[in-house]
């Protein structure tokens, strides 16, 4: 079973993929909300990425509809002992009451100096601010460590953007950007390092077609493993 992904307006749509000996492509939706494609053998990659985005309204109001049934974790109380995750590893916070307000970590911990314990509110924005500025340097130091392998395929070296994104990891511009979802500050770097190369091929080739596959697995021959592993990452 191998992962693959469309690419359906703002959305990306992952499925997992399994050839099998059957005479039509048949898609299910399940409870946990992936998608499953079964394909007859032989059939191209690029006719069955055509017929996942031609079902993809319909995919996505499936798992709009199953996500009403999934556990929803509980919000988020920033007091000390819950788990906040950094580049892949689990962290737990710890407030402490400062007049001098920042957060920093250590070790095991994510600590942060707050007037006030009890406004969690502040206790939130403080950890905002500091993954976002964690992300800015990592998700820069990781693309300056990234674009030397495709600077040979005349792939500019692009500005980089960070925001929230509700479905995707990462987006690229026709005018030579690429943006990464803050979110990926949580994640370990080797997966920051798929998607800033799924960006970058996008670059040179901005559909899901074959020669974009064909770059991505030259730039990048293990991607299949590292965004399957993304996609399964248990965020804290």
């Amino acid at each position: 079973m191998a992962t693959h992904s469309v690419q359906y307006g703002d959305t990306t749509i992952n499925y997992n993929l399994t050839y099998a000996q059957r005479k039509t492509l048949a898609i299910t939706v399940h409870p946990d909300l992936c998608v499953t494609v079964k394909a007859p053998e032989g059939t191209d990659l690029a006719d069955i990425e055509a017929k996942v985005c031609k079902r993809a309204a319909w995919i996505l109001q499936q798992q709009r509809d199953l996500e009403r049934y999934l556990p929803h974790l509980p919000p988020r109380q920033y007091v000390s002992g819950e788990t906040h995750r950094y580049l892949g590893r689990q962290y737990r916070l710890k407030v402490i009451e400062d007049g001098a307000e920042s957060v920093k970590h250590s070790r095991n911990y994510i600590y942060a100096h707050v007037q006030d314990r009890a406004d969690t509110e502040r206790i939130k924005h403080l950890l905002d601010d500091w993954y976002h500025a964690h992300a800015k340097h990592v998700f820069a130091e990781r693309l300056a460590a990234c674009h030397p392998k495709v600077e040979h395929l005349g792939i500019a070296y692009p500005d980089l953007i960070i925001r929230v994104m509700k479905s995707r990891w990462g987006s690229s511009s026709p005018l030579g950007k690429i943006t990464l979802n803050i979110k990926l500050i949580q994640v370990p770097k080797a997966y920051i390092d798929y998607v800033i190369f799924h960006e970058l091929c996008h670059l040179k080739e901005p559909n899901h077609s074959q020669r974009y596959y064909e770059l991505l697995d030259r730039v990048l021959p293990d991607w299949r493993e590292r965004r399957e592993r993304l996609n399964g990452f248990e965020f804290g």
